[in-house]
């Protein structure tokens, strides 16, 4: 019986796994290095017509313009946050590498660093199998970096082609600047391997073209208060770590959001670093900071100055819809408030 009920549990997240893989666009191999329109290609997009997991803004005051990525690895581009402009395929891979030909894109993000533009993103190559866990089929997944001059791409690799251990699927990398000054990346172990997701933190290069050391633990899905599944009959904390993103509140105090489930219920926690810094330890909140089935959120600026939180919605229907969509924050306190829902 035990072992029918971590196979259910299994695949109920694997279902939530499954958007990302049926809604993901394969990277391009492009030899020329350019952007170009994707399938679908429109101008004047109202943002809650795009169907868009993960969705991440980047505002460049270089350019006065919004750039939207997430999983996929599609670009949107707008003036206003209200009418977009996309999709543009952006992403520029090395079909010699571990990645194959044409990877799957999960949660892409797009950082100004030094001058650069970086993209962060789950890469997935489904032909290289690593590992099989509970019945459930690993394949070759990892957090990458690909980098480019202009915000609207083409991203390219860079020097190291892995950043993360071969052996273990890792997936949501983040990028933050601790206060020793030194470049991070932020990362979710995959709960598929370990039954207990990690939120995870490496050192990067100087310039972010690859990784320094091995990874540690900040903490794991189990840690959370307010996630929740069924295991053997009995409420535990959901297994899934999911979409961590850092950011510093009004009073110094370092957080970070992310995401896991309420049983079917896709849900986003905050939680906050006792020391100030990636190391903690990590204290959650009790309760979700979002309203139910809205998650994988990010914190951006907007180019007046105003703090907004793009999220995307998820609704099931026989299949995953997800939608992005923006909420007023507050920061100048002790915590993150999410406020209302933003119209633009």
């Amino acid at each position: 019986m035990k072992k029918i009920i971590l196979i259910f549990g299994a695949a109920l997240m694997l279902c939530a796994c499954a958007n990302k893989i049926e809604k993901a666009v394969l990277a391009v191999d492009v030899p020329k290095q350019e952007i170009r329109k994707a399938r679908g290609f429109r101008t004047d997009i109202p943002l809650d017509s795009i169907r868009l997991s993960d969705p991440c803004i980047l505002a460049d005051k270089a350019t006065g313009m919004y750039y939207m990525t997430g999983t996929g690895g599609r670009l949107w581009k707008s003036s206003d946050l209200a009418r977009w402009e996309g999709p543009y395929h952006v992403a520029m891979t090395d079909s010699s590498s571990w990645m194959g030909p044409h990877p799957q894109i999960w949660a892409a993000e797009l950082h100004q660093h030094n001058g650069k533009y970086y993209y962060f993103a789950t890469f997935t190559n489904n032909a290289t199998k690593i590992d099989t866990v509970a019945g459930n089929v690993i394949p070759r997944r990892a957090s990458h970096v690909l980098v480019s001059d202009t915000p609207e791409g083409p991203y390219l690799p860079m020097a190291d082609d892995t950043y993360l251990p071969a052996h273990m699927p890792t997936l949501d990398g983040t990028f933050w600047i601790d206060t020793d000054g030194k470049p991070y990346m932020v990362y979710c172990g995959e709960w598929l391997q370990n039954l207990n997701g990690t939120m995870e933190k490496i050192e990067l290069k100087a310039d972010l073209s690859g990784s320094i050391g091995e990874g540690k633990v900040l903490f794991r899905a189990s840690d959370s208060p307010w996630s929740r599944e069924k295991v053997d009959g009995k409420d535990v904390p959901n297994r899934v770590t999911d979409g961590p993103w850092l950011f510093r509140t009004g009073t110094g105090r370092l957080g970070m959001i992310w995401t896991s489930w309420i049983y079917n219920v896709y849900t986003q926690g905050v939680a906050y670093s006792t020391s100030g810094t990636l190391d903690g330890p990590w204290v959650h909140e009790p309760d979700p900071i979002t309203p139910p089935n809205f998650g994988h959120g990010m914190l951006f600026q907007d180019l007046s100055g105003q703090w907004l939180m793009s999220v995307h919605s998820h609704r099931d229907v026989g299949h995953y819809i997800r939608i992005p969509h923006l909420f007023k924050v507050d920061l100048s306190g002790d915590k993150l408030v999410v406020g209302e829902r933003y119209i633009p």
